[in-house]
């Protein structure tokens, strides 16, 4: 995710503007981001101590915005919602994976602890607006293309709108979103505030 990060800041240094530079970080992030994927087996055979349906969605949802949004609709990769859930999934897994390489040597830098549970507040949103405005800017050409979407009459005698289905993906985040956001903030009180009540004891 460095990778990425060095790859924006160099391709808008090289361009002085910040739009299109996802054609910069493309591979990288569809390379890092599918690899993402071992996370999910990883809670599953409990080396993770975190909920595997929680990874799952997280994941999933960033797998597919990755190559069944992003890599498909080549029309919606100029859009700078792509650049804003790109930039939060950079800065939001750097901290991240910061913390689990500094946890796993048993010198956690309160800083990145306090980044870990607190960025979140705003990165978090700020993916997902970037997502679900990447998916609409999407809509349109799916339905004109028929992209992924199969029809009657088939031999199979089953149909399949794509067009549909992103409209039922952008709705799941409504009961979705506030499950996992609140899930973080009741896991930064719980963190943060254990840190706190025990500097003050020492």
């Amino acid at each position: 995710w460095l990778v990425i990060a060095v790859g924006l800041v160099r391709a808008y240094l090289a361009k002085g503007s910040y739009h299109s530079l996802y054609y910069s970080i493309e591979k990288p992030l569809k390379f890092f981001q599918t690899g993402a994927l071992l996370e999910i087996l990883h809670c599953a055979l409990g080396i993770v101590p975190s909920s595997v349906v929680l990874t799952a969605f997280q994941v999933m949802s960033r797998v597919f915005l990755t190559w069944a949004v992003t890599h498909s609709v080549k029309e919606v990769q100029t859009e700078d919602s792509v650049l804003l859930f790109v930039v939060a999934w950079t800065i939001t897994e750097i901290i991240r994976y910061s913390f689990y390489t500094f946890s796993l040597l048993n010198h956690l830098p309160y800083l990145i602890k306090w980044a870990r549970y607190t960025l979140f507040i705003v990165l978090y949103p700020m993916g997902v607006s970037g997502e679900l405005l990447t998916i609409y800017a999407a809509l349109p050409f799916v339905r004109q293309s028929g992209l992924y979407s199969i029809s009657l009459p088939n031999k199979y005698n089953f149909s399949f709108d794509y067009y549909t289905f992103l409209i039922l993906v952008m709705i799941s985040y409504i009961p979705i979103f506030p499950q996992l956001y609140f899930h973080m903030l009741h896991q930064r009180r719980k963190v943060l505030c254990h840190t706190e009540e025990h500097k003050k004891s020492e």
